[in-house]
């Protein structure tokens, strides 16, 4: 397989801007300036956004001299579709500055403020609403995953590390989820421009099709399911409840959100993404209370009763997580994931529901079996109930059956890894298999790994004092 690698410019500033915070932090918002595509670039440039975050200090004389800049730690958030938190709510930031970092948090291409994507955006671009709208829009897309990060992230480090001694213009990674695959990525495109990496939940599927990847996670998700409602018996027939009005007066369209958008017994069972995540299950229980409060007190669902439902997912605000979820699993030229999911989960008894065309889920399923809700999974009905995804339903479909992606990761590269990387694994993990996790790590030469099977895929930020402990012992700490 051919790796492309191109010529990476520095990213120009845009503007920067410092403010104090609580803490007391030393925030600086900036706005960089990078090219759209890297292979062409007189197609036009994007906005790169992020912060950077160092610890405010009022020394009592002032130094002789200016100090030296501190070693820069890039947070490569997951998703992908997420932009970053303020670094003040970060779980990264006491830790990192605690350690003599400074903590640059970069938006990813496409998303938080970095020239994020939208629907009405999309059809903003130069023939992004004519004739060949849905070409355009497509290729648009293609640029938006990892391989370009990994690019943005090199033009920015060579803008900011600018002057500095060769030895200090390295920088270090920490990717969590995608953003480890991002981070696999960089070490396969630019491992120059590293100095170690860290990651957690994100030893991304290397080798893997898409289609394995929903046949490992699909089977974690039914034990996940199992669990729930070993904890949760009652909702076996509170979902039941709920499931059936929707089916009863919503019709094959089902129930019109406040939103926009509609309420499909499909879409509902689609929150159990939310059982990959420490407090997961409590957070699918007290929804469904809710619904079934509102049935039982009025008949119908409320508005108040509805809202936590239209935005437990976030694919309104964050249409790259649905439009390109699959496609961050193509891995070079002839890879196409053709609704990888959809297929893998129809094959599958638990999620007969994905077969039913306008026939009642409810009624075909036993009374007392429960209704098994799906995982960290796109579907193509995601593309009929999301208001803002229901109009790129025709791009979706193009990007679901594109061959022509590029490749995002080079085995022999990482066979022949020299940057020291640091990775946690969570053998319960819903979204990044552990099994698969482990061939991963066993081709990056000089991994070190930390696994655990009482952490969840969000355990940076749940049990993050735990992770960071671990992650800087690999680092820190001897094996004798």
């Amino acid at each position: 397989m051919v790796f492309q690698r191109l010529a990476i410019p520095a990213a120009k500033l845009l503007r920067s801007k410092s403010h104090i915070v609580p803490g007391p932090l030393l925030v600086t918002e900036h706005f960089f300036k990078v090219p759209l595509d890297y292979a062409n670039p007189s197609a036009g440039s994007i906005t790169l956004f992020g912060r950077s975050v160092t610890k405010h200090e009022t020394p009592i004389f002032a130094p002789d001299e200016p100090p030296s800049p501190k070693p820069w730690i890039v947070y490569l958030e997951g998703g992908p579709g997420f932009g970053n938190r303020e670094p003040q709510d970060h779980t990264l930031t006491r830790t990192a500055l605690s350690r003599g970092y400074q903590v640059l948090y970069l938006d990813h291409r496409g998303v938080g403020l970095s020239t994020p994507v939208s629907t009405a955006m999309l059809a903003r671009l130069p023939g992004g609403d004519g004739p060949n709208a849905v070409d355009v829009q497509a290729n648009y897309l293609k640029l938006m995953r990892q391989d370009n990060t990994v690019r943005d992230c090199e033009s920015v480090r060579k803008l900011l590390t600018d002057g500095l001694p060769e030895h200090k213009t390295r920088w270090s990674i920490f990717g969590q989820s995608y953003g480890g695959f991002i981070s696999l990525s960089y070490l396969s495109l630019h491992p120059e421009g590293l100095r170690e990496v860290f990651l957690t939940g994100g030893l991304a599927p290397i080798g893997k099709t898409a289609d394995q990847v929903y046949e490992a996670t699909f089977q974690k998700t039914i034990e996940r399911n199992a669990a729930y409602y070993q904890k949760f018996p009652e909702d076996v027939e509170a979902l039941r409840q709920i499931a059936t009005h929707i089916e009863k007066e919503g019709g094959n369209q089902g129930l019109p959100l406040p939103g926009g958008g509609f309420l499909t017994v499909p879409r509902l069972l689609t929150i159990g993404i939310a059982f990959g995540g420490h407090g997961g299950f409590d957070q699918v229980h007290t929804l469904l209370v809710q619904l079934k409060a509102s049935l039982d007190q009025f008949g119908f669902l409320t508005r108040a009763s509805l809202a936590p439902l239209e935005t437990f997912t976030a694919f309104d605000t964050n249409i790259i997580y649905a439009i390109l979820h699959e496609a961050i699993y193509c891995d070079g030229p002839g890879s196409v994931s053709n609704w990888s999911a959809n297929r893998v989960g129809q094959t599958l008894a638990q999620f007969s529901w994905l077969t039913r065309d306008n026939t009642s889920i409810t009624s075909s399923t036993a009374p007392d079996q429960p209704l098994i809700f799906s995982g960290e999974m796109i579907f193509p009905f995601h593309f009929e109930t999301y208001p803002e995804l229901i109009p790129l339903r025709v791009v979706a479909e193009r990007l679901a059956n594109a061959s022509d992606w590029p490749a995002l990761y080079d085995v022999d590269q990482l066979r022949k890894n020299e940057v020291p990387v640091y990775a946690a694994a969570y053998i319960p993990d819903m979204y990044v298999d552990y099994a698969i996790s482990k061939d991963t790590a066993s081709l990056v030469k000089g991994i070190k790994t930390f696994e655990t099977n009482t952490m969840h895929h969000n355990a940076v930020r749940a049990k993050a004092e735990e992770v960071f402990q671990n992650l800087f012992n690999l680092r820190d700490d001897v094996l004798d």
